[in-house]
Formats: structure tokens, sequence, C-alpha cells
């Protein structure tokens, strides 16, 4: 038996899983450790990657720790 990790489209998903339906007898599938332990690991993991994607692009910028922090302060200080 071999264990194997596969990446593939979303799109090819169902067609997939229809594969290894028709090959059930000789396969085992189970979810991986992360998405036992955390079942939305997916959904977090294609925000996180769609957001790094605009950053790259540059539709959506990125603030600096020390002006993020500046700010806070600032508002502490006139509240």
């Amino acid at each position: 038996m071999q264990t194997m990790t596969v990446t593939m489209q979303e799109s090819f998903v169902p067609n997939f899983l229809d594969i290894l339906n028709q090959n059930k007898e000789m396969i085992s599938l189970e979810k991986s450790k992360p998405l036992k332990q955390d079942p939305y690991f997916e959904e977090r993991r294609k925000e996180i990657q769609a957001l790094r994607e605009e950053i790259k692009s540059g539709k959506v910028s990125m603030v600096p720790h020390d002006k993020i922090w500046e700010n806070i302060h600032q508002r502490i200080r006139t509240s």
C-alpha cells in the first residue's frame, strides 16, 4: 500500500472522485489530517491565496506594521 498527496484543479475533483469510485476495491480514501481537525481549512486556504494574488497584482496594498500601530496609538490619544 502507498500513500499519496494529489493536487488538482477544483473543477476536476468530481471526475477524480468518479475514477476513484470505479476502483474502490483497490483504493482507500480519507480526509487529510488538517481537514479532520478543521473542516474549513480548504475555504480559508483559498481565501488566503486569493488575497495574496490581489496583493501581488497591486489591487490591494499592504500597510506596514508600524503604520498600523501608529494609527492605533493616535486614535487612543484623541479619544
